[in-house]
């Protein structure tokens, strides 16, 4: 198998090919015009504008480790597992058919992208809207979890203005071919069965927030931020959201579901202390990027997006969950989604050394005591943020209990605490002279 390095080579030489032969068509057309024009042409020729080679990434939905792969599952949850994919994929059908009866057309819904000094990752959805609907909305979380996606529509992406070239790479590509009906040879992408599209783009950027261009049929241009992580951080931040920074009781289901679906976004509560924490810690190390690992599903990414900046919590990447049942994957757990981004951005940035931040409410210390133990020397500290009693289910909340995990033993520190004052306290000190050693 080829390495990301041998695909990009691939991809620079077939799109060097495409251009070559555009701007031999393009020399000859020019052979008409007056000496003043040809000149003129010549000039701007010397500088082209060369697309960005893209290609499809392999999502943790379809790479997942062997223990979560359907065909390793007993019979009775393959087989439930299969009808319930089939019973969503029914619905999609009916639901896109229902749309396009009501006029309804494809529309992105951007994401915020991250990358390197070498690429970037980005990642969109298309869905199903009426005319006058606009991206990026905040909308209750039923109605993002309602979202009809517009599975195989075709998008074209730039950033900064450059426009994006998807290549196939390997099996796992679906090669664009030409469409003679549009001029968009090459120089359009398409999305999943769920209307996703996740893409992978070299492209030497210089470190700080640009522009990510989306377009699709009979829409206006739509955007979200890309940052371009320095070489210079040696420090990266990966968050959990849900009890961590954004008060959901997601122990409590009916409480998270009531949060999660009806809760009007713009009530939705801070942890006391959080935003204060996050900040001081983007104080000491300012070019840390802050990384929003979340179970939470890109329904509700907007909710969330104005919640942190409503907040007043440093900007960064959201990496969610995909709830769409998968045929080969099904739907990823919780620990499983956070362990496989948490690889990925360990293999995106290896010199670099992350603080986890979480709470005691779910599975973040034991996902966490996991990462660590996978990543020696990759983890510089820990902070789990502890549930009060009345955020936990059941029994426990009524005698005055937690019902959540215990703290891992690690090899590296771990922070506990209720409020965000509590870990800054004790945290802040070590975090310091982490700081005065660099």
């Amino acid at each position: 198998m080829r390495s990301p390095r041998e695909d990009f080579e691939a991809a620079s030489k077939r799109l060097e090919t495409l251009h070559i032969l555009r701007h031999a068509g393009e020399s000859a057309l020019e052979t008409a015009d007056s000496s003043t024009s040809a000149s003129s042409t010549a000039a701007a020729d010397d500088m082209p504008t060369v697309p960005i080679p893209a290609r499809k990434a392999v999502t943790t939905f379809d790479a997942a480790s062997k223990r979560e792969r359907i065909e390793v599952k007993p019979p009775l949850i393959r087989f439930t597992r299969r009808a319930i994919t089939h019973t969503f994929g029914v619905w999609s059908h009916i639901s896109a058919a229902v749309a396009h009866q009501l006029g309804w057309y494809p529309r992105v819904e951007p994401y915020v992208g991250y990358g390197t000094g070498d690429y970037s990752r980005l990642i969109c959805r298309t869905v199903y809207a009426p005319e006058h609907g606009q991206s990026g909305e905040l909308i209750r979380g039923i109605r993002g979890m309602l979202t009809i996606p517009a599975p195989h529509t075709h998008v074209q992406a730039s950033i900064d203005d450059t426009p994006l070239n998807t290549v196939q790479i390997g099996a796992s590509e679906v090669y664009d071919k030409v469409d003679r009906t549009r001029d968009l040879s090459g120089e359009y992408a398409i999305s999943d069965s769920a209307g996703y599209l996740d893409l992978v783009a070299e492209h030497r950027l210089t470190p700080g927030i640009h522009r990510v261009s989306y377009t699709v049929n009979d829409r206006k241009p739509v955007s979200a931020n890309l940052y371009t992580i320095p070489s210079s951080a040696k420090v990266g931040i990966i968050s959990d959201v849900d009890d961590t920074i954004m008060i959901t009781q997601a122990p409590v289901i009916w409480k998270a579901a009531y949060n999660l679906l009806f809760l009007n976004p713009k009530k939705k509560a801070s942890v006391p202390g959080m935003s204060v924490l996050f900040a001081r810690i983007s104080d000491l190390f300012p070019d840390a990027p802050f990384f929003y690992l979340s179970t939470s599903p890109w329904n509700v990414e907007s909710s969330i997006r104005h919640f942190i900046t409503d907040h007043g919590f440093p900007e960064g990447p959201l990496l969610l969950r995909d709830l769409d049942p998968r045929p080969k994957t099904f739907v990823p757990s919780g620990p499983q989604h956070k362990l496989e981004f948490a690889e990925q951005l360990m293999a995106d940035f290896p010199d670099m050394k992350f603080i986890l931040v979480g709470d005691d409410g779910q599975k973040d210390p034991t996902t966490y005591a996991t990462i660590v133990k996978r990543y020696p020397g990759r983890v510089l500290a820990i902070a789990i943020r502890q549930l009060s009693p009345k955020e936990t289910p059941g029994l426990a909340s009524v005698a005055g209990l937690t019902s959540t995990q215990p703290i891992p033993v690690t090899e590296v520190p771990v922070f506990t605490g209720t409020t965000g004052a509590n870990l800054l306290k004790t945290m802040i000190p070590y975090l310091r002279e982490h700081a005065n050693e660099q």
